[in-house]
């Protein structure tokens, strides 16, 4: 199996409203905004075209432990959430039939 990893070393918002640079749809999508700006994520996502995920993509977002995220950004749904310390990561899915 090949691999392929993209690091797109952008803010959030600047990824997501460049779709042209996109080598998607992506698998797995790592978001890690600064702690303090983890809530501005909902409005970011919620414009997102379905051509950035796969189907069954994972989102996963590494915010501070003490904020919680909603239950959707855009189309993905909060699967799992994880606490270390004075982090967490929130694990999300997109469904296939949306991103089909």
């Amino acid at each position: 199996m090949n691999a392929l990893v993209t690091i797109q070393a952008r803010t959030v918002k600047q990824f997501l409203t460049r779709p042209e640079l996109w080598a998607g749809p992506y698998d797995i999508v790592f978001a890690d905004p600064p702690y303090d700006m983890a809530y501005k994520l909902e409005d970011m996502f919620e414009t997102v075209p379905t051509t950035l995920a796969s189907p069954d993509a994972w989102l996963v977002v590494e915010h501070a432990s003490k904020s919680t995220l909603p239950d959707r950004l855009g189309l993905a749904a909060l699967r799992k959430h994880y606490h270390y310390g004075d982090t967490a990561l929130s694990i999300y899915s997109f469904p296939a039939e949306a991103t089909a």
